[in-house]
C-alpha cells in the first residue's frame, strides 16, 4: 500500500559519522513492516561491494548501481513505497527533481550523503537535498 504522502529523509554529516548505518536500520525497519524497499548508489561507488551499500561497521543491504540520478527510473518498481539512497552526494543535480516527484507520488525517500567536501565546502546536491527533507 501506498503512503499518501511521500516524504524525504537526509542522513548526513562527516565520513566515519554513521550515515549508512543509520540508513540501513531504517531500511531494515521498512523491510519488518513489509513495505516495498529499493536502493540505490551511484556506480561509481566499488568501495566494497558492487550491488550493495555496505558500512564501515559492516552492515549491508542490497542495492542497484546507477549511473546517474534518472536511471533510477528505469529501475524502480512501481509497488516500491520506499527508496533508500546512498552516497547522494556523487549524484548530478536531476536527483533533486528526482527525489521530489517521488516524494510527489507518495514515495519515502531515505537519503544518506556527504554534507561537505574534503575541503569543508557544500558537496553537491546534498544542502538542496537537506532543505527539502522532512
Amino acid at each position: 500500500m501506498k503512503h499518501s504522502m511521500g516524504s524525504i529523509e537526509v542522513i548526513t554529516g562527516s565520513m566515519f559519522c554513521g550515515k549508512t548505518d543509520e540508513l540501513i536500520r531504517r531500511l531494515r525497519r521498512a523491510t519488518i513492516a513489509r513495505q516495498k524497499v529499493q536502493v540505490f548508489k551511484p556506480a561509481i561507488d566499488i568501495r566494497y561491494a558492487l550491488e550493495k551499500v555496505i558500512s564501515h561497521a559492516g552492515s549491508e543491504y542490497s542495492a542497484q548501481p546507477v549511473r546517474n540520478a534518472r536511471a533510477i527510473l528505469e529501475h524502480l518498481d512501481a509497488s516500491t513505497t520506499v527508496v533508500g539512497i546512498d552516497e547522494a552526494q556523487f549524484f548530478d543535480e536531476a536527483i533533486i527533481s528526482l527525489v521530489q516527484e517521488l516524494a510527489d507520488r507518495g514515495v519515502r525517500l531515505i537519503i544518506a550523503g556527504l554534507d561537505t567536501n574534503f575541503r569543508g565546502e557544500p558537496f553537491g546536491p546534498m544542502p538542496v537535498l537537506m532543505a527539502k527533507a522532512e
